[in-house]
């Protein structure tokens, strides 16, 4: 008898456990329940307003993902589970399961007073298009960088790309001649911003903005977004333009669950990337909340390796084995400023920063070509 599996979710986590899964079993009548059949390349957003990337580019129809791999796709949303995890409930209709899988990300925090005047980068295409046409549209002025944590989860950020925006849009206006009007600025509550890439890494971030002339506004509580600026415990600064990435929590529908929950609002989930309590619902990349260091990232690399975990676990759940698969806590990124990149590597054992080279830009450029050949 073959087994139906749900996936929920079209990122990195759901696409890779999809595919693990269906590897692992060929016979298995898998689900992957999203609201469009899309892949969108969240990593190489921080392209999109210097122009080196356009939408299309990093957006994959994911129709012939589908019929290779002979995944039943269900248009929807999630809006709760049912039967103990057994009934996946959506905006458009219920979908049964003997497993399932949640890939659905996070979602940010937006409670900060004023935070409707800044853009979150992070949020899609959309949200990095609106950048673009903003600083096209500038001839001078204030622009802040910035990003915060959950303060109930400090696993709960994604501040990595605020660098990349930082220092992109930096190298944009020099290469147009335009930098001399502008003044940038970069601010956290945190005193040591990328903390969690390494303590090597904080000392070469900051030292990039004091070369390039970038203003920082470190260690100070946030207070509130205006039109014209930032307001924090530690003064105020003009900001004619504002990107922020929030803390993240989890996502509205999971309040429509009995699922275990952490204290920032994500899935509590073991080793084995299943949800504590719940039998057979498994959860992988940003939408859970995992054991292990506190410097663990949400990002794409980590969101895979959980998602590959699962997918094993799971399969030999439903086989009446028990799960063994973990996942190793492990950061890679590549810091880009639109030419050039800054290579960063974290295990429990190492931490690695090597220095700016077009080598890293060029790695990073070819390995979402290698990445997105899969969703062709």
């Amino acid at each position: 008898m073959s087994h139906k599996i749900t996936v929920v979710g079209s990122g990195f986590a759901a696409l890779t456990a999809a595919r693990h899964l269906r590897s692992l079993d060929r016979d298995a009548r898998i689900t992957l329940v999203a609201p469009r059949p899309e892949f969108v390349y969240l990593p190489s957003l921080i392209w999109l307003p210097t122009g080196q990337r356009q939408a299309e580019d990093i957006v994959r129809p994911l129709e012939g993902f589908f019929e290779r791999h002979r995944i039943r796709y269900h248009q929807g949303s999630a809006t709760g589970l049912d039967l103990g995890g057994r009934l996946l409930l959506t905006d458009n209709g219920e979908v049964e399961n003997d497993a399932i899988l949640i890939g659905t990300g996070g979602r940010f925090l937006k409670k900060l007073p004023g935070i409707e005047h800044a853009i979150t980068p992070c949020e899609g295409v959309e949200s990095a298009m609106r950048i673009k046409m903003a600083v096209e549209n500038m001839d001078g002025g204030h622009i802040a960088f910035g990003f915060s944590g959950n303060p109930r989860e400090g696993q709960a950020m994604r501040g990595g790309p605020m660098f990349e925006f930082l220092f992109g849009i930096d190298s944009l206006l020099r290469k147009q001649g335009r930098r001399d009007r502008f003044e940038l600025t970069f601010f956290s509550p945190a005193p040591e911003p990328g903390k969690r890439l390494g303590p090597r890494a904080v000392g070469k971030l900051l030292g990039e903005m004091n070369r390039r002339g970038i203003h920082t506004h470190l260690g100070h509580k946030l207070k509130s977004f205006s039109e014209d600026k930032v307001s924090t415990e530690g003064g105020e600064f003009p900001a004619d333009l504002i990107l922020f990435m929030p803390g993240m929590t989890g996502n509205p529908w999971f309040d429509n669950t009995e699922l275990s929950r952490s204290d920032g609002g994500l899935l509590k989930a073991d080793a084995f990337c299943r949800v504590e309590g719940a039998e057979r619902v498994y959860v992988a990349g940003d939408a859970g909340s995992f054991p292990g260091p506190d410097w663990m990232p949400k990002q794409a690399h980590m969101a895979d390796l959980q998602a590959a975990a699962a997918a094993k676990n799971m399969h030999a759940e439903l086989n009446g084995r028990e799960p063994e698969a973990t996942f190793k806590a492990e950061l890679m990124c590549i810091v880009d400023s639109m030419d050039k990149g800054m290579l960063v590597a974290r295990s429990e054992k190492r931490n690695w920063v090597l220095p700016r080279s077009r080598l890293w830009h060029w790695s990073k450029s070819l390995f979402e070509k290698k990445y997105l050949r899969q969703y062709r």
